[in-house]
């Protein structure tokens, strides 16, 4: 691996653009836009305030920043610097803002979801849609880009709105039935809806877009428990990952929306077993002392555990609101093979799962929680970092860390560019870009 220096940002995390070739950062009040091989300055642009968030359009000409506490939105060019756009939504404010999927408009979420105004970038037009549920989730587009779904929420029941992105007419209006729905997801092919309910129902209901006919719904248990915590699909949409608070996630397969896997995350990988544990150590330091076998920012590597291998749980925080407690990370693999799993109460765990075999195959356990992970676009790298100065790497061929050659840089949140060449990490105040050479 190569690293790249590290490079001041705020705000915002650092954005790859969809082609892969260029990362957006902020520092205060500025947008700075370098190329990913050379991390020279490409663009660097001054808006107005404070940038609350970054998104790049989908074909990676332009970049919008959402400047929140000014109920503003200014759009940048990346080809020419001389292009601008700003967008004020005055006394509406702004909540949270996105492309539409053609890169030819901008969704503004007002303030308490009062609307959503889309803004054409080429007519200068604007349409209103009804208010979502939620600012921040609850809108979905199909991944095709065809069509918008909105939760709602109207006289104590959850509505779907679904418009068509050519003209934003609204295609279809109808009820879920659910009682409190947290969020709504396509599946990869477009022809299912999925939404699910707030944590305190165990419901999954699937709906037909464009009639809203109720097609099915899923509930793991009615008793008094907390439910679900996070849906996810898999890449070909065979599958819908369902994470809760009972420490599972559930696979429902796309024919009778039943489980075909339920996947369990104990507190000891039990024996005999074919699963690889693998266990971050401390590596001994010369004069065969070795580091404090707690410290997260020793040097360190992996070592294959013996069966039974106990997983570590985190200690709750005392007075927190919701218990750190069930499966709130599911991500898949890009070959939609692997699916990768992390159990709040057991955060230094990661879990991965072989969806051919539907069995586990690999658990890493880490001396810090784990704080994020991602998949490479392509094949099956998972990268993971826990907030200090390292980056693991896990492939079907085994696992490894890297240490990041970079004093002050502890890494947060990662991501990788289209090519899966190379990821980028991202600490509080700095971020760099890892490249793999092979």
């Amino acid at each position: 691996m190569d690293f790249s220096d590290a490079y001041r940002c705020s705000g915002p995390p650092p954005a790859f653009s969809p082609d892969g070739r260029f990362v957006a950062s902020v520092a205060e009040y500025r947008l700075i836009i370098r190329e990913v091989e050379t991390m020279r300055v490409v663009q660097l642009y001054s808006c107005l305030d404070r940038v609350d968030s970054v998104e790049w359009s989908a074909n990676s000409t332009h970049v919008l920043c959402g400047l929140f506490s000014r109920g503003v939105i200014q759009v940048w060019s990346v080809e020419s610097s001389e292009w601008s756009c700003k967008i004020d939504e005055g006394p509406a404010g702004v909540a949270a803002v996105r492309w539409s999927p053609d890169g030819a408009c901008v969704l503004v979420v007002a303030e308490f979801g009062l609307r959503v105004a889309v803004w054409s970038l080429t007519n200068r037009k604007c349409v209103y849609l009804r208010g979502p549920k939620y600012v921040d989730r609850g809108m979905a587009f199909s991944i095709d880009g065809a069509h918008l779904a909105v939760l709602e929420r109207s006289d104590i029941k959850d509505w779907v709105s679904v418009y068509d992105t050519r003209t934003w007419s609204e295609v279809s209006h109808f009820q879920l039935q659910t009682s409190d729905a947290a969020d709504v997801s396509w599946s990869p092919e477009g022809g299912i809806l999925a939404a699910w309910d707030t944590c305190l129902k165990y419901k999954v209901v699937l709906a037909d877009p464009r009639s809203g006919a109720a097609l099915a719904a899923y509930s793991a248990y009615d008793h008094d428990a907390l439910g679900v915590k996070l849906c996810s699909w898999s890449p070909g949409g065979e599958l819908l990952a369902v994470g809760s608070f009972d420490r599972r996630v559930r696979l429902l397969d796309h024919i009778t929306w039943q489980p075909l896997m339920t996947a369990e995350h104990p507190q000891a990988v039990a024996a005999p077993s074919s699963v690889l544990v693998f266990r971050e150590e401390p590596d001994e330091q010369p004069g065969n002392t070795p580091s404090h076998p707690t410290d997260p920012f020793a040097r360190s590597s992996y070592v294959l555990a013996d069966l039974p291998a106990a997983v570590p749980s985190l200690k709750q925080p005392p007075g927190a609101s919701t218990p750190k407690l069930g499966v709130g990370r599911c991500a898949w693999s890009g070959d939609g093979r692997y699916l990768a799993t992390l159990e709040d109460s057991s955060g230094a765990a990661v879990w991965v799962w072989d969806l051919t075999a539907m069995e586990l195959v690999a658990v890493l356990l880490h001396m810090a929680p784990i704080t994020d992970l991602a998949w490479g676009p392509r094949g099956s790298m998972l990268a993971m970092v826990a907030g200090t100065n390292k980056v693991y790497m896990w492939t079907p061929g085994g696992a490894t860390i890297a240490l990041l050659p970079l004093p002050t840089m502890q890494a947060f949140g990662c991501c990788w560019n289209n090519t899966a060449t190379t990821l980028l990490l991202r600490g509080a105040e700095a971020f760099c870009c890892c490249y793999l050479t092979g």
